[in-house]
């Protein structure tokens, strides 16, 4: 903008880029804060559902999966489920799509529902750390990790849901703030409530906690 309107002498073309700094420099201080956390290997606010997936997985043996991607076995609420996350504590996302469709293929038809845990853009009036329910498949990216579990539910018919927590996009890149952290243990009673409406007791279920999963461990 600067640089057009230098050159056209446009009033207009620059008086866009004032209008614009606030927005400009709003993210110029984010993806500062995403140098220093990244440096310092801290928590980031996209892995909130790498988080949940920890909180759910602790104490309790996992196995590589896919390629930077593992999964543990956990009970919850009598019902049998496989948790997958991204291997941490390193800057990784791993492959949860991939790692969901060997899954469902090595079950077969055993699995009754496929729960995927993600951060989501809010609103500006919303709430950071705001917890919802959702349909479908919560994989954020180019969607190729998406198609791949898209594709092996039509054939097993498996119903897919999300456990969603609301973040802004500076937010996203930023060190984890207390109120996402906070959300965790929310997100871990939605998906109680989750499971206790479209499953029963001995049902098998897979629960994916998909995001950047530096500075979360298992």
């Amino acid at each position: 903008y600067y640089l057009l309107g230098k050159k056209t002498s446009s009033f207009y073309i620059v008086a866009q880029l004032q209008m614009l700094m606030p927005l400009l420099m709003k993210t110029a201080r984010a993806y500062a804060d995403a140098l220093s956390a990244f440096k310092e290997g801290q928590p980031i606010g996209d892995g909130i559902g790498a988080l949940v997936a920890a909180k759910l997985i602790h104490g309790r043996p996992f196995k590589r999966l896919v390629k930077d991607t593992i999964v543990a076995e956990v009970e919850i609420d009598g019902r049998r489920a496989y948790v997958v996350k991204a291997e941490g504590p390193g800057a990784k996302v791993g492959k949860p799509g991939e790692a969901v469709r060997k899954l469902l293929e090595e079950l077969s038809d055993e699995v009754k529902a496929v729960i995927f845990v993600d951060a989501t853009v809010k609103l500006e009036g919303e709430e950071t750390g705001e917890v919802v329910d959702g349909i479908g498949v919560a994989i954020g990216g180019p969607g190729v990790e998406k198609f791949k579990v898209e594709e092996v539910s039509l054939k097993k018919e498996v119903p897919f849901y999300s456990i969603l927590i609301k973040e802004d996009v500076e937010e996203a890149i930023s060190p984890m703030k207390k109120e996402l952290v906070r959300s965790a243990d929310k997100a871990v009673e939605h998906i109680r409530s989750l499971l206790a409406e479209v499953t029963e007791e001995g049902d098998t279920v897979i629960i994916v906690g998909v995001g950047n999963t530096m500075g979360i461990g298992q």
